[in-house]
């Protein structure tokens, strides 16, 4: 029997080694992101048997994660199932890869539908292309670059602590008034946010902020993923200073890239301009 209950801090330790068999970077795969989104998504985690499984959602509209850990896979679908039933519900999962797809055709013949949600995607960046924007493909980016510097002589760079995290708060608050701040999506955000800055420390957070005559003007953090591979959360900037979201980007990418990280996943589009 699955035991759901919301994710908490304390659960971050046996979460991360769960998610350390997956061999995946998406986005999904890091506590941050389960913990930072808990509320928003509804979402409550399992701890069966050496491995995780999330439940996102309520009443009929309920979807689950794959098993994510060690142990007996199977055992651990058929209790998905078997909750789904309990609530009424068909089983869904979420986040099917192909090598997944054959291991649940494998012992499940027939039992599950496939279906491609092309709108979550992830895109993940090699850290080096990031830094560097060498090429065709990032000469825009180069010349936003450009022109910030030109028009903000007096700019800089720093990481993120606890010194500058009130800062990043007062940021995001004044880009929230920029838009419609009654839209429920920018405020479910900047909830997710508000949790990250709250625990920043206990989650393992890695952030950066640029700064133009010593206001704060962009910020971003994220948190590892693999050895290999760090997953950005959030990134934030004014639309009315050209360059600025090319440059937060930059100038973390390359603060990554000198941590050894190889690959940058900036997360789905979730459909919210910048």
């Amino acid at each position: 029997m699955l035991n759901f209950n919301e994710p908490n801090i304390e659960d971050k330790n046996w979460v991360t080694k769960c998610f350390s068999y997956s061999k995946s970077m998406s986005c999904e795969y890091t506590f941050g992101n389960v913990y930072l989104w808990h509320v928003a998504y509804r979402t409550k985690i399992a701890h069966f048997k050496g491995f995780l499984i999330c439940r996102w959602g309520k009443d009929n509209d309920i979807s689950y994660s794959l098993p994510i850990g060690n142990g007996d896979f199977k055992e651990a679908v058929n209790e998905i199932i078997k909750d789904a039933e309990n609530l009424g519900v068909k089983a869904k999962i979420y986040g099917v890869t192909q090598s997944y797809k054959e291991m649940l055709n494998e012992f499940f013949p027939g039992k599950f539908d496939y279906f491609y949600d092309d709108g979550n995607n992830d895109y993940i960046y090699r850290a080096e292309d990031l830094a560097n924007l060498s090429g065709k493909k990032y000469h825009s980016k180069r010349n936003h670059i450009t022109n910030f510097k030109k028009d903000n002589p007096n700019w800089s760079f720093e990481e993120i602590d606890e010194n500058n995290i009130s800062e990043c708060i007062d940021l995001h608050t004044n880009w929230i008034e920029e838009k419609d701040e009654n839209d429920s999506d920018y405020s479910l955000e900047f909830e997710a946010v508000l949790t990250g800055f709250e625990n920043y420390e206990k989650l393992g957070l890695t952030g950066g902020l640029i700064r133009v005559n010593s206001k704060p003007i962009a910020y971003t953090y994220g948190e590892k993923l693999s050895d290999k591979c760090f997953v950005t959360h959030f990134e934030k900037a004014p639309a009315s200073i050209q360059g600025a979201y090319a440059i937060i980007n930059q100038e973390f990418a390359k603060i990554l890239l000198k941590r050894g990280y190889e690959f940058i996943n900036r997360e789905e589009d979730l459909g919210i301009e910048d």
